[in-house]
Parts: C-alpha cells; sequence; structure tokens
C-alpha cells in the first residue's frame, strides 16, 4: 500500500481517494490486530504513516465538499 503526498491525493477523482481511502483503513485494521495479538510489525513506523495518509485523504475530502 502506498503511502501518498497531499498533492498525489489533490491529483486524484472522488472514485480514486475512496478506493484509496478504504484500502488503507483494512491495512490499519490489519496492523493493529498484529500489535494487539502481541506481535510485532515488521516495519513498526508503518501505523503511524497509514494513520498520517488517511489523515490527508480525509483533509482533501472535506476541502472538497466546501
Amino acid at each position: 500500500m502506498a503511502i501518498f503526498k497531499i498533492d498525489e491525493i489533490r491529483n486524484m477523482n472522488e472514485e480514486e481517494i475512496a478506493e484509496e481511502l478504504r484500502k488503507l483503513e483494512s491495512e490499519l485494521i490489519r496492523e493493529r490486530g498484529i500489535v494487539t495479538a502481541g506481535g510485532a510489525p515488521e516495519k513498526p513506523g508503518r501505523i503511524r504513516d497509514i494513520r498520517r495518509t488517511i489523515a490527508r485523504i480525509k483533509t482533501v475530502q472535506r476541502e472538497r465538499k466546501q
């Protein structure tokens, strides 16, 4: 799963943004499940990156609604 910069997100259409948001949220659930089960994630900073990318996507969605 890719981590996007704000400019990349702004160049996407609404359907692409919604699809990437769905993928990132499911990946975040999977990563958190690994940690909750007592396992160590492959990349510890990945959860933080996913959360930030989700926030960027939601920011762009909110900007477009205005």
